[in-house]
């Protein structure tokens, strides 16, 4: 009877390492193909969270980061949690330097002030696009190609009970609240988009630029400022802000014909600033890569209706006693295999998970499935979908309400650089 339960959880265990991606010995996620960055579970000043991130281009141009503990130079904080999306183009070096010089320039202007504020973020925005744009000037002549380089940027800061969100460019923040009523998950977007696909922000674009009739144009099909660009706000893109680059030695597919006054693109954040309500659940920031393929309420969804992680604890229980109890019950009506395959993408964490749905409807979307979309060779998986990044962050009632001076779990974490990574980074977890 031992000999044959033995048997039973041996089977059972062979059947989950085949199903699950695991985890390396320091708890990042491993990718089948090389091309995911993870870490599937974490902690941070205000609860739990989870971070994924997938590359589609040849050089993965989304990066991301969280910070958790002071958000200030001081030792005495304020203390909270700190998450950047800056979504490149043109290359990595604009996000790089975004993700190396933002958040230190909120600890240095928190410090300074001796509390975080919406001016506190402004300011460190515009002090990163300042600082970006000084390399392009002081690098001109040996690299011009840095000038055609710049990047969304998409920033939350949870702090003291309250959420700020800023955002340039189309990547985008939302909080999933709980309508008690109903058990439903709402959507609230937190964060404002600068896409010119968007007849608002043309509207804006060319009350702006009233004197260019050419400031937005329609280019294969898609609306593109000066027919080059999607997005009306970024930070670097120095050849459509100061005209001294509009010129060579920058490549001449980037230079316009005629030159400008004023910047085409714009370097202001907008801003949200919002108390946590006791009902908010988790807020997701993802680059465009997730919400070309899921909405607001998609995303919000999958989120409520998956657990968001398959305990240890759980997993012995399954595989000694073949079930699940205590909120994973309903898994118990599906048979065998399917089952532990179901339980193996629960190891997984949500941010990963919610990433590869977005891969599922990308390749639902051309008929065909998801595996084989995965082997995909980089030069033309970019025709499918974008980089894809994610960044679930939980809120924890009781330890939002706290006040500042707590210092909770230190978390400094970077996903999806490619060269040059600190030691704390998330990095591609299989041999290329």
């Amino acid at each position: 009877m031992v000999a044959l339960k033995c048997l039973h959880v041996c089977c059972r265990w062979k059947l989950f390492q085949k199903y699950s991606i695991t985890g390396s010995d320091d708890a990042f996620g491993r990718s089948r193909d090389g091309l995911l960055w993870c870490k599937d579970f974490g902690h941070h000043v205000n609860g739990e969270f989870s971070m994924a991130s997938v590359q589609a281009n040849l050089l993965i141009e989304d990066l991301s980061q969280i910070e958790s503990g002071s958000l200030s130079l001081s030792d005495s904080g304020p203390f909270g949690s700190f998450v950047g999306v800056y979504d490149g183009h043109g290359g990595q070096e604009a996000a790089q330097y975004i993700a190396n010089h933002l958040f230190g320039h909120i600890k240095r202007l928190t410090a300074e002030q001796q509390s975080m504020s919406l001016d506190v973020l402004r300011n460190a925005i515009h002090d990163t696009e300042t600082g970006f744009l000084s390399l392009v000037s002081e690098q001109w002549l040996l690299n011009p190609r840095l000038a055609s380089a710049g990047s969304c940027c998409l920033v939350g800061i949870v702090c003291d009970g309250t959420i700020y969100v800023a955002s340039l460019g189309d990547s985008r923040a939302v909080l999933g609240r709980l309508v008690r009523a109903t058990g439903e998950v709402l959507p609230l977007q937190l964060s404002a988009e600068h896409n010119v696909s968007i007849e608002s922000v043309r509207q804006e674009v060319r009350s702006s630029h009233s004197d260019d009739p050419e400031i937005v144009v329609q280019k294969h099909n898609v609306w593109r400022v000066k027919g080059l660009i999607q997005i009306s706000r970024s930070i670097g893109d120095a050849f459509l802000k100061k005209a001294e680059f509009n010129r060579k030695p920058l490549m001449p597919r980037f230079r316009l014909r005629d030159t400008f006054s004023k910047p085409i693109l714009s370097s202001e954040p907008s801003i949200s600033v919002q108390k946590v309500h006791p009902d908010d659940k988790f807020i997701i920031f993802a680059s465009d890569g997730l919400w070309e393929q899921l909405s607001n309420q998609d995303a919000v969804n999958f989120i409520q209706n998956h657990p968001r992680k398959l305990t240890i604890f759980k997993l012995v229980q399954f595989l000694f006693l073949g079930e699940l109890r205590e909120g994973f019950c309903s898994l118990n009506s599906i048979e065998g295999s399917n089952k532990i395959q179901l339980l193996a993408e629960l190891w997984q964490g949500i941010a990963r998970r919610l990433a590869m749905a977005a891969m599922q409807k990308a390749a639902k979307k051309r008929e065909m499935r998801t595996s084989d979309l995965m082997r995909i060779s980089l030069e033309v998986r970019r025709h499918f979908h974008d980089d894809i990044t994610v960044i679930v962050l939980f809120l924890d009632s009781s330890l939002v309400g706290e006040i500042s001076s707590s210092k909770g779990p230190t978390v400094s974490l970077r996903a999806g650089s490619m060269t040059q990574l600190p030691a704390n980074s998330l990095a591609p977890l299989m041999d290329r």
